[in-house]
């Protein structure tokens, strides 16, 4: 047992990635209709997987979001349905968190703009951005309806974009190209009340001034160590293009109300402006529900603390220039660490929409799939460099021949046979040579490896990680063959099921952030506690669970 007690112990590299303290911030979906897996693989899920992961690994995480509720696709849908924007905001915040506990979801708060809390922190951020003379007052040209006599917010018109040609461009952004707009930017601009052509008329709003940001941006920006290039790209070329000054009120009774005087009645804050304020106001809800108000400070205050920000890259303008510009402007809070903004899931080719109703939703998934088995899917395939076409036949495959032919199988089989040879018990190990060792080091190097491309936010690549180190456990089995040494050499059976099991506890430790439910119950079996990263003993004479199927076949 020498060379065992030896091998014992946490990984020394996973020392260096502990005792942080880290913000993960999640994008906020509009309360507006389902999310789609598009969604799921652009934000949600990589934010759960990477929290999961650093919380293992020692440091200390508050992850993030809540549901948008002022958005005017609310307002839209509320209109097409003759119902209340509340109604809409209280059927799919509903849903939402329905999913997310479906999907086993860590948040430590999931909650919305909807709250007073929320309303407070934006009206303190207005304010201050406000008197430090970031904030003014201007006439602008705002699209009006005629046939209803009102003025439209922006996704109240349609029209052609004018960089892509494309027809049913929003006027507040192209879903084609990903490009942001103002309605009059569009081509052949129609109103989505009336159908009529909006006329464009003179209004009072404030604006942020962007404009004053754009040096110490560009300076942060190429500071930058380490983000995916997409995203750097695409922010340093709004910069290079020219930062504009935005409007942040609206002509709109939904939303958070302007907290100075100028304007008159029937403004609301525009909804981008207040929607990137969610993440500082869910950090100070969390904290006074924690029952310390003080608490969010280590996260936003403390110049050590980090925030990565989980996104779709048509967010990203949002959370590389507009935000930190909002966080400039404010003053003493912590700027974005990183962005791994994710690109787009496709389906058949045609980039999923949940406004057009392209794609499959996250509750028609979680109808077909195991909530575990629909993670792992969709893990695979995360689109961080580029964009990822997906199908139910590549879902299946993904489940079937990975998740229950490499992973499952070994689980259940290994742990049947400790049941069938040794009743159940781990038994002793014996003299250990060359194979055995190599196994554990292979184990032992893929943990390794995986929390580097964790920390990277590399999450495909930390799941094919360790999926091959279970393939390797697999390839172990089939040449020690313990179901025809049991009938010659108990000691040699007995030290390939020893070896076996610690591998697959370690392999366990390296998907547990993917697979949340299921990792719970090989815990369970192999007579686990210790969920900190790492491989832990599986200690001889420990009593195992009973042998079950993880995961079931997708037909």
């Amino acid at each position: 047992m020498s060379v065992w007690t030896e091998r014992i112990g946490r990984l020394g590299s996973i020392a260096a990635m502990s005792n942080r303290t880290i913000l993960v911030a999640v994008a906020w979906p509009y309360a507006s209709g389902s999310r789609h897996l598009g969604h799921l693989a652009g934000a949600y899920l990589p934010a759960d997987i990477y929290a999961r992961f650093q919380r293992s690994a020692g440091n200390r995480v508050l992850m993030v979001s809540g549901s948008d509720v002022h958005g005017t696709p609310i307002t839209v849908r509320a209109d097409e349905e003759g119902v209340t924007p509340q109604e809409i905001v209280d059927r799919y915040h509903g849903e939402f968190v329905d999913h997310w506990e479906k999907l086993g979801f860590s948040w430590d708060l999931f909650t919305s703009t909807g709250t007073e809390n929320h309303h407070s922190v934006t009206q303190d951020m207005f304010v201050r951005l406000h008197e430090n003379g970031f904030i003014d007052k201007r006439t602008t040209t705002q699209m009006y309806d005629p046939d209803v006599e009102r003025y439209l917010p922006d996704r109240y018109v349609e029209g052609t974009c004018p960089h892509c040609d494309y027809h049913d461009a929003r006027g507040d952004q192209c879903d084609n190209c990903g490009r942001t707009l103002d309605p009059v930017d569009l081509i052949d601009p129609r109103s989505k009340l009336s159908g009529a052509t909006p006329e464009q008329r003179e209004t009072e709003h404030f604006f942020l001034k962007l404009s004053e940001f754009s040096d110490r941006l560009r300076e942060w920006l190429n500071s930058r160590e380490g983000w995916r290039k997409h995203v750097l790209n695409f922010s340093l070329g709004w910069l290079d293009e020219g930062l504009h000054d935005r409007a942040i009120t609206r002509d709109i009774d939904w939303g958070v109300e302007v907290p100075v005087e100028g304007l008159g009645p029937g403004k609301r804050i525009y909804v981008w402006f207040d929607a990137v304020i969610g993440y500082l106001s869910a950090s100070k809800e969390w904290a006074k529900l924690s029952g310390d108000p003080d608490a969010w400070r280590a996260w936003w205050e403390n110049p050590e603390a980090e925030g990565v920000y989980f996104i779709g890259k048509d967010n990203v303008p949002f959370h590389t220039i507009i935000w930190p510009s909002m966080l400039m402007g404010y003053g003493g809070l912590n700027l974005p660490t990183d962005v791994p903004a994710n690109n787009f899931v496709t389906f058949r080719g045609t980039q999923a929409s949940a406004s057009r109703g392209v794609g499959i939703t996250i509750g028609e998934a979680l109808k077909s799939y195991e909530p575990d088995a629909l993670r792992y899917a969709v893990a695979a395939i995360l689109p961080e460099n580029a964009d990822v076409d997906l199908s139910e036949d590549e879902l299946a495959r993904r489940i079937n021949e990975e998740l229950v032919a490499t992973w499952g199988n070994l689980v259940n089989r290994v742990v049947a046979m400790t049941h069938r040879y040794f009743d159940g018990t781990v038994p002793e190990a014996g003299e250990m040579d060359v194979e055995d060792n190599e196994l554990l080091d292979a184990v032992d190097a893929a943990l390794d490896a995986a929390a580097g491309h964790f920390d990277a936010v590399r999450l495909r690549q930390a799941l094919t990680t360790a999926m091959a180190a279970a393939q390797e456990a697999n390839t172990y089995l089939s040449s020690r063959e313990p179901w025809k040494t049991a009938k010659t050499d108990e000691v040699r059976t007995g030290t390939t099921l020893f070896v076996a099991l610690q591998a697959i506890a370690g392999v366990n430790t390296a998907l547990a952030p993917y697979l949340p439910f299921t990792s719970d119950i090989v815990r369970s079996m192999l007579g686990v506690t210790d969920a900190a990263w790492g491989r832990p003993l599986v200690a001889a004479g420990t009593a195992l669970g009973e042998a079950v199927p993880l995961f079931q076949k997708v037909e």
